[in-house]
C-alpha cells in the first residue's frame, strides 16, 4: 500500500479542502518533487510546499507509519537531513533527523475510491483488470503509451544483444549470428541454438566458407547431431575437429517433442549453414536492407516464418546497432520495419483486441506483449498509463454521462 501512497503524492491526488501538518500548520503542495527511482536517499527531490504561507524547498520522504523512519534507520543517515516534509498514512510518533531536528509531518489520507480502484486492479481475476476503460480512452493517449512500450521492448532486446556482443569480445557480426540462430529455434530450442552459436568458432569456419559441405559438417558436428546425418559428415567433421579443436555441445540439449519436422534442429542448422555459405548471415548485408521485401530476399528460406524473424532478429539487431553506435537512421529503420510487418497472432494480442484495442502492425503487438509482461503480470498498474487513467476516475465520469 505504500506504493499507492507514493502514487497519490506523485500525482497530487490530494483530498479536497485544507491539508494541515500534525501540529496544525496549513500545507499547500506546489510541486511534489522529482521521484527518486533508486533505493538510496529520500523518495522525492526538490519538492516545493508552503507551510503556513512560507515556501519550503527540499526533499520529501513517505512512509505508511511515521515510526518507519526509525525502522529504516533514517535517523542515523545524513542523506535524510535534507527532508523538509515527512508524508505518512499514520502519524504514530514524532521523528527526528540525525541532527536532532524534529520533522514536519503530514498525515495524508488516500481517497477511499482510489484505494478501492487500486485493490481492484491488483486483485481482479478478470484480465486485464483495467479492461473497463480501454475503449473510452482517446486514441492519442493509447498511441502515445503504445509507442513508449514499443521503445521499452526494443531497449530490453538491445540490452540482451549488447550482452552477446560483450560475450563475443566486441563482435557485432558474431552477436548478430547468435541472435539469428536463437530465433531459428522458435522458442523451444532457442537457448540450445544460442549455446550452439556461441560454441561455433566462426573465425575457423570462415576458412572453409566457400565449401558448403565442410560448413555443414562443422555446423552439425558442433551441434552434436552427426547421428542425424549421413556418415560422410562424421568423417569430415573428425578431420575438421582435429584441425580447429572444435568442441561439440551436449546433444541432449535439443528438443524434438512437439516440434514439426521442418523445425527439427538439424534441419534448421543445415539451413543456417547454407545461409552462411552464401554470405546471407552477414551483418553488413542486413544493414543494407531497407524494406521488408529486401529482408525476404535475404532470408529466402522455405518454411521460415519471416515475420517472426523480422520482429525478433532483424528489428532488434538494427535498432541495437543504431543505438549503440548513435546512428539514428538505423533506429528509425527498425521502427519502420516494425510498422510494415503484420501483427503477431497470439493469446496476448487477441486478449487486448477483445478489450477494444486496435492492433495494426508488429509495432502494436510488440507493445502489447511488453504491456502484459512488464506491467500486468507484475501488477505494475501504478506505472502504467492505462492504470493511471483507471485510477484518475475520469472513466467514471464517462460512464455517468453515458447513463
Amino acid at each position: 500500500m505504500e506504493r499507492l501512497l507514493h502514487y497519490t503524492w506523485r500525482h497530487k491526488l490530494l483530498p479536497l479542502g485544507e491539508l494541515r501538518t500534525t501540529d496544525g500548520q496549513l500545507i499547500e503542495v506546489i510541486d511534489s518533487g522529482l521521484y527518486n527511482s533508486s533505493d538510496a536517499g529520500p523518495d522525492f527531490f526538490n519538492a516545493k510546499v508552503k507551510v503556513d504561507g512560507m515556501l519550503w524547498v527540499g526533499n520529501v520522504e513517505l512512509h505508511m507509519k511515521a515510526s518507519d523512519w526509525y525502522r529504516h534507520h533514517h535517523d542515523k543517515d545524513e542523506a535524510y537531513d535534507s527532508v523538509v516534509l515527512h508524508v505518512v498514512q499514520q502519524a504514530d510518533m514524532e521523528v527526528k533527523t540525525s541532527q536532532g531536528k524534529t520533522l514536519t509531518t503530514l498525515e495524508l489520507p488516500i481517497a477511499p475510491e482510489l484505494k478501492q480502484d487500486y485493490e481492484e486492479l491488483v486483485t481482479s481475476d478478470k484480465y486485464p483488470p483495467c479492461y473497463k476503460i480501454i475503449d473510452t480512452l482517446p486514441l492519442l493517449k493509447v498511441h502515445s503509451w503504445l509507442s513508449t512500450l514499443q521503445v521499452e521492448r526494443l531497449q530490453q532486446k538491445t540490452n540482451a544483444l549488447v550482452e552477446r556482443v560483450q560475450r563475443t569480445r566486441g563482435s557485432w557480426e558474431d552477436a548478430y549470428f547468435t541472435t539469428l540462430a536463437r530465433n531459428f529455434g522458435f522458442g523451444i530450442n532457442g537457448a540450445a541454438f544460442e549455446m550452439w552459436a556461441e560454441a561455433l568458432p566462426l573465425g575457423s569456419v570462415a576458412h572453409h566458407r566457400d565449401n558448403l559441405f565442410q560448413v555443414e559438417a562443422m555446423f552439425i558436428g558442433v551441434a552434436g547431431l552427426l547421428d542425424k546425418m549421413d556418415e560422410k559428415y562424421a568423417r569430415e567433421f573428425s578431420y575438421l575437429q582435429k584441425k580447429f579443436g572444435l568442441q561439440p555441445i551436449e546433444p541432449t540439449l535439443w528438443r524434438y517433442l512437439r516440434t514439426r519436422p521442418q523445425n527439427f534442429p538439424h534441419v534448421r542448422i543445415m539451413q543456417l549453414a547454407k545461409m552462411y555459405h552464401e554470405r546471407r548471415t552477414s551483418l553488413g548485408q542486413l544493414l543494407a536492407c531497407k524494406t521488408v521485401k529486401d529482408i525476404s530476399i535475404l532470408y529466402d528460406i522455405k518454411g521460415t516464418k519471416l515475420d517472426l524473424l523480422i520482429i525478433n532478429t532483424v528489428v532488434p539487431t538494427i535498432f541495437a546497432y543504431g543505438r549503440y553506435h548513435a546512428k539514428e537512421e538505423y533506429e528509425n529503420l527498425a521502427f519502420d520495419l516494425l510498422e510494415a510487418t503484420k501483427a503477431e497472432d497470439n493469446n496476448i494480442v487477441r486478449m487486448w483486441q477483445e478489450c477494444g484495442l486496435k492492433v495494426k502492425s508488429a509495432g502494436d503487438s510488440q507493445a502489447l506483449i511488453q504491456l502484459k509482461k512488464e506491467y500486468c503480470d507484475r501488477k505494475n498498474c501504478l506505472r502504467c498509463r492505462f492504470g493511471y487513467e483507471f485510477l484518475s476516475g475520469e472513466y467514471r465520469n464517462n460512464f455517468l454521462r453515458e447513463k
